[in-house]
């Protein structure tokens, strides 16, 4: 069952996967937007800066996780996929994942340091200030690993494994095609979440690229009578509710001259983390000198 879809396999159907869902929404809030979280809320004596941190240990759990629960939803899917294409994108999505890991565990540490991340690599006064000089070249290829090759490999399969189980949520049964209640109720949390990454992992075009092939997908299948399942449905709208989180985060940090310094291309969508060290940590450093 490797090679093209079967044309039994249209007609198939799958009900919700509610508990699929559930802890993949779960896990990537724990695990990844709750790891850098962990990492400055944990007493520091517990895991010292030249010791993993506790959200490199929840990296560690998500690379572990997440792959497999990719696999299962794969697995459930109502048609046959391609499936060589989906073991190549899991090898190179913990490929990703993990040189990841490491860029993010140094930039998150240096934090401590006073780190800012609103700021480039250069323009941070801890870093420029470096001797030899060449170490600020260290530095920027460890962003480099960290915030561009790294992201790549993790977030490319990522989105294509999730457009490839897309493929096959269709069904000519116009009656299932409709979300149940779990779904609408994991709609919201999960929509957050890609919001999330979309910012902080500065993937909107590979995002909005993604969310444009589901578009048209649909109609093409809309064409020959078929419709999305709850699954696809679910997905499909947590895309689309994800587009409008991003575009009020835009129109809300649109006049942030600092942060428009740091995102100065046509596309500007700043990252949470940056909004974090250029705003909130003042706040919270203004508070405590009361």
């Amino acid at each position: 069952r490797h090679g093209a879809v079967k044309n039994e396999d249209t007609f198939k159907t799958s009900p919700f996967h509610f508990d699929l869902w559930f802890y993949f929404t779960l896990q990537n809030w724990v695990l990844d937007f709750g790891r850098p979280i962990a990492m400055i809320i944990l007493p520091l004596e517990w895991f010292p800066l030249n010791k993993p941190s506790a959200g490199d240990y929840f990296h560690m759990a998500y690379n572990v996780i997440t792959p497999f629960l990719l696999l299962k939803l794969i697995e459930r899917s109502p048609k046959t996929l391609p499936r060589s294409m989906v073991y190549v994108s899991i090898i190179m999505f913990v490929m990703g994942a993990s040189i990841h890991l490491v860029g993010d565990s140094v930039n998150h540490r240096l934090i401590f340091s006073g780190y800012q991340h609103h700021l480039s690599v250069r323009e941070n006064p801890i870093i420029k200030n470096l001797k030899p000089e060449t170490l600020i070249d260290s530095f920027e290829l460890l962003y480099y690993y960290d915030e561009y090759l790294g992201h790549s490999m993790w977030y490319i399969p990522f989105f294509l494994i999730l457009f490839i189980y897309f493929t096959g949520c269709f069904t000519p049964v116009e009656e299932e095609s409709r979300m149940p209640v779990p779904a609408l109720l994991l709609t919201g949390p999960s929509s957050l979440y890609y919001w999330y990454l979309v910012t902080e992992g500065q993937i909107f075009i590979l995002y909005i690229f993604t969310f444009f092939a589901m578009m048209a997908l649909v109609m093409h299948q809309k064409r020959k009578g078929l419709v999305l399942d709850s699954n696809g449905l679910f997905l499909f709208y947590s895309f689309i509710i994800t587009l409008v989180l991003i575009a009020v985060w835009v129109v809300w940090l649109w006049d942030d001259k600092i942060l428009r310094k740091k995102y100065p291309g046509v596309i500007y969508i700043p990252e949470p983390w940056a909004f974090y060290t250029l705003h909130m940590n003042n706040l919270h450093a203004a508070k405590e000198s009361l």
